[in-house]
C-alpha cells in the first residue's frame, strides 16, 4: 500500500434505522417488513469509512449530538482508521437520523432528520482552515450546509488541495461552487439536476459530462448503477463497466465507491486503476446489508480484484 496523500472528509453523520420490505408501501398503505436493523451511516461517514478501510490517510470533518449515539459513532469512526479530532459533538442536538426502506430488489427509499448535521456551520469549517489547506484532497456531499460546502471548496481551492464533489443528494448548484470543483461524482439524477440533460444512455452521460466540463470541472465521473460509470477528463471520455454481482442491498454502494476513489487517486493510481478498485469496493459493498457494515477492508478489495484477474 502506497499512501501518497491527505483525504480531507467534510460532511454527515446519521444514525441508520433500515427496514427490509418485499415492496415499498403506497400512500396510505401500511406494509409488514423483516430484518429491522440500526447501523451508522451518513452520507459523509460512509465515505470516511471507505477511505479509512481502504487505506487513506484520512481526517473527517463532521458534526455529532451529544449523546449517546453520537459517543459510539465517533469510537467507531476512530477503529476504522479516522482521525475524528475534527468530529464536533453539538451540546443540545441530536446525532442526525436516516429512515430506510429496502425492497425486495435491493433499492431504498430514505428519508433523513439532520439533527447535528445542520451544525456543521461555516465557523467550524474555519476553525479546520489549516488541516484543509494541507490535505492533498478535500472530499465533499452535500447533506452538510451547503454555505459550508462552499467556504470549505474556497479554502481547497486557494491551497491548491483537490475538491472532489460527490453532488447528493441531488440540487441545483451555483456555479461559483461548480467553478471550484476539480472531480465531481454525481450519478444520473444529479447530473440531470446539474445539467438539464436527461441521463439514460451513454451519448447523454458524454452531454452532462461536456456541460459540467464548462462549467470548471476537469475531471467527470458519471456513476450509472449496474452500468459501471461515464468517465470524462478534459472533454474525452468513456464509459468503463463495473463488476457483475448478485445485489442484496445498494445502501452506501455510491458512498463506497467515493472513499475507495479517492483512496487510489491519492496512491497516484491512473483514472482507470482507481475506478477499477472503487468498482471492486462497491461490487463487495452491494452484496451486504447496511451502510457501514457493508464497507470492505483494503484486504477484501484487493483479494476481490485478484480473483477477477
Amino acid at each position: 500500500m502506497n499512501n501518497a496523500g491527505n483525504l480531507v472528509v467534510l460532511g454527515s453523520i446519521n444514525a441508520d434505522h433500515i427496514l427490509n420490505l418485499e415492496s415499498f408501501p403506497r400512500p396510505g398503505e401500511t406494509v409488514t417488513g423483516s430484518q429491522y436493523q440500526v447501523a451508522f451511516g451518513g452520507k459523509g461517514a460512509n465515505q470516511a469509512v471507505a477511505a479509512g478501510r481502504s487505506g487513506a490517510n484520512i481526517a473527517f470533518i463532521a458534526c455529532t449530538g451529544d449523546d449517546d449515539t453520537g459517543e459510539r459513532i465517533r469510537k467507531q469512526l476512530v477503529s476504522d482508521n479516522i482521525d475524528v479530532e475534527p468530529v464536533t459533538a453539538v451540546a443540545g442536538e441530536s446525532t442526525g437520523v436516516a429512515l430506510i426502506f429496502v425492497n425486495g430488489e435491493g433499492e431504498n427509499v430514505i428519508g433523513i432528520h439532520a439533527g447535528a448535521n445542520a451544525a456543521l456551520s461555516t465557523k467550524l469549517v474555519a476553525a479546520q482552515e489549516q488541516r484543509i489547506a494541507r490535505a492533498d484532497a478535500l472530499l465533499m456531499q452535500l447533506e452538510s450546509p451547503l454555505d459550508s460546502v462552499l467556504a470549505a471548496a474556497k479554502i481547497a481551492h486557494q491551497n491548491q488541495t483537490r475538491v472532489v464533489l460527490n453532488p447528493a443528494p441531488a440540487r441545483e448548484l451555483s456555479d461559483e461552487l461548480l467553478a471550484l470543483v476539480d472531480i465531481i461524482t454525481p450519478n444520473e439524477t444529479e447530473a440531470e439536476k446539474l445539467t438539464g440533460v436527461k441521463v439514460e444512455t451513454d451519448e447523454d452521460a458524454a452531454k452532462a459530462a461536456q456541460v459540467l466540463h464548462g462549467k470548471g470541472i476537469e475531471t467527470v465521473i458519471i456513476t450509472l448503477g449496474s452500468r459501471g460509470v461515464w468517465a470524462s477528463q478534459n472533454g474525452k471520455g468513456e464509459r468503463v463497466a463495473g463488476f457483475k454481482v448478485q445485489a442484496v442491498d445498494t445502501i452506501a454502494a455510491g458512498d463506497t465507491f467515493n472513499g475507495a476513489l479517492m483512496t487510489a487517486l491519492l496512491e497516484d493510481k491512473p483514472l482507470a486503476q482507481a475506478l477499477r478498485f472503487a468498482h471492486a469496493a462497491a461490487a463487495i459493498a452491494v452484496t451486504r446489508k447496511g451502510a457501514q457494515p457493508s464497507v470492505p477492508w483494503r484486504k477484501e478489495i484487493d483479494d476481490f480484484l485478484r480473483q477477477q484477474g
